[in-house]
């Protein structure tokens, strides 16, 4: 099986989560949505409830969000951007959910859906959009990592967002390429 790459391309990103805003489909909207502008793991993402992301007494989304995560078992402060923020109140409106109520829930079993149905998801969307990558559950929280990168935010940041242990690790979930490398060496102008 091929390692999940980023998805590198912005436009193709904002394809992948518009596909099921356009369909109506919002639950599998925002799951992308919150997978690339969260760098959260598939496994951590599927956890959330509603009461974790919104403020029923205020009826808005919270600005920041507090986990603990169930591989490493460290706590996490994510803090939502507009994005995110964005998808999850028209989410909210769409469903009035209650606050037990997984965020990405199966409504036939009353679960949160599985790692398989969210794989499946991404995957349905990124072939319908005929993406150059082979998109996964993965690659969404790769994704984040790699345009923060691109964005200027420091590897090491990056690194302690992700939990990883050491930089190595880190600089292989960026997906750095030839091409990522070229650029860099064609930006830096210290006598021009």
């Amino acid at each position: 099986m091929a390692a999940a790459e980023p998805i590198r391309n912005k436009q193709q990103v904002r394809a992948l989560a518009g596909y099921y805003l356009r369909k109506g489909q919002v639950r599998n909207h925002v799951l992308i949505v919150m997978g690339v502008h969260t760098a959260l793991r598939i496994n951590d993402l599927l956890r959330l409830r509603w009461e974790d992301v919104y403020d029923f007494g205020r009826k808005s989304v919270h600005p920041i969000i507090g986990l603990t995560e169930k591989k490493t078992g460290k706590s996490k402060v994510v803090a939502l951007n507009k994005a995110a923020v964005k998808a999850l109140a028209l989410y909210a409106a769409q469903r009035c959910p209650p606050p037990k109520t997984f965020l990405f829930e199966n409504r036939a079993t009353g679960r949160a859906i599985s790692r398989i149905q969210a794989y499946r998801i991404i995957r349905a969307a990124a072939e319908a959009l005929r993406l150059t990558v082979r998109a996964s559950c993965h690659s969404l929280r790769k994704t984040f990592g790699y345009h923060a990168w691109k964005c200027g935010v420091s590897p090491a940041v990056i690194m302690d967002i992700y939990n990883h242990s050491s930089l190595a690790v880190t600089r292989r979930y960026l997906g750095i390429t030839q091409d990522d490398k070229n650029e860099a060496y064609r930006k830096l102008a210290l006598l021009a």
